[in-house]
C-alpha cells in the first residue's frame, strides 16, 4: 500500500531555511545549519558526493539517512527545491541536482509555470511539471509509485500543504539543535498531528532530535 511520506528539516524554533537565489547558495544562508548532521552521513557522502570511501558518520543520523530512499517509487517537490525561482525562464535549466540527481524516480514538480516539457536525467529521475490540483498530482504520482512510497520533498510551503490536506502518512523531522530566529514556520495554523499520529523520538549522538509522526490505525 502506497503512503505518503514526508521528510522535513527543522530548527528548535519551528523554522525552516529561506531559499536562496543562486545557484551558489540555493537552499538559504539556513540550509547547512539545518542539514550539517545528515550530510556528515555515509549515506549521503554516497548518493550526493558519489563517495565510496566508507567515510562519514555510521550512528543514529546515518541509519536515518540510509532509510531515507528505501520504498519510495516517486517525489513531489516545490518549484523553489527544484530551482526555478532562480531561472524561471531558461527552457534549459535542469535544476541544480546535478546530471544525476539522488532520486532515481520520476519527481513532481509543482510549478505555476507549467506545462513544461518533461526532463529525463541520468540515473532514473525524470522530471515533471505539474500545476494541478495538489490531490490530482498525488494521484498520479501515486500510480508512478506502482505500489511504493510517494515522498514529499519539500519545501516549506508544499509541506504545510500536504499536512494542511491530511494527506501525509508519516513525517520525519530532523531538529537541528540550533536556533534559527527566522525563516518560514512549519506549524503555524496547522491541525495537531499527534491526534490522529503516533509520535516517537529518538535523540542523535549530533544532537539531532527525530521526530516522526505515524498516522494511526484505523480501528472499527
Amino acid at each position: 500500500m502506497t503512503r505518503v511520506r514526508l521528510d522535513l528539516f527543522l530548527s528548535l524554533d519551528g523554522r525552516t531555511a529561506e531559499p536562496g537565489t543562486t545557484p551558489d547558495n540555493p537552499m538559504g544562508d539556513d540550509w547547512g545549519r539545518l542539514t550539517a548532521a545528515y550530510a556528515a552521513t555515509r549515506t549521503f557522502r554516497e548518493r550526493v558526493f558519489g563517495d565510496t570511501s566508507g567515510a562519514g558518520t555510521t550512528g543514529l543520523d546515518e541509519a536515518y539517512a540510509a532509510a531515507f530512499p528505501e520504498g519510495v517509487g516517486a517525489e513531489i517537490m516545490g518549484a523553489a527545491m527544484f530551482g526555478l525561482h532562480a531561472y524561471p525562464d531558461d527552457p534549459s535549466w535542469k535544476g541544480w541536482w546535478g546530471d544525476r540527481p539522488p532520486f532515481g524516480t520520476p519527481v513532481y514538480v509543482l510549478t505555476g509555470t507549467a506545462p513544461r516539457p518533461s526532463i529525463p536525467m541520468d540515473g532514473g529521475t525524470t522530471f515533471h511539471f505539474r500545476s494541478g490540483a495538489l490531490r490530482d498530482v498525488l494521484a498520479e504520482a501515486t500510480e508512478a509509485a506502482a505500489g511504493r512510497d510517494v515522498r514529499v520533498g519539500g519545501g516549506v510551503g508544499v509541506a504545510r500543504a500536504f499536512l494542511r490536506e491530511g494527506l501525509v502518512d508519516q513525517l520525519h523531522l530532523m531538529v537541528a539543535p540550533v536556533v534559527l530566529g527566522r525563516g518560514p514556520r512549519l506549524w503555524d495554523d496547522l491541525p495537531a498531528l499527534d491526534r490522529t499520529h503516533d509520535v516517537r523520538s529518538e535523540v542523535a549522538e549530533s544532537g539531532t532530535l527525530h521526530v516522526t509522526f505515524t498516522r494511526k490505525e484505523a480501528t472499527a
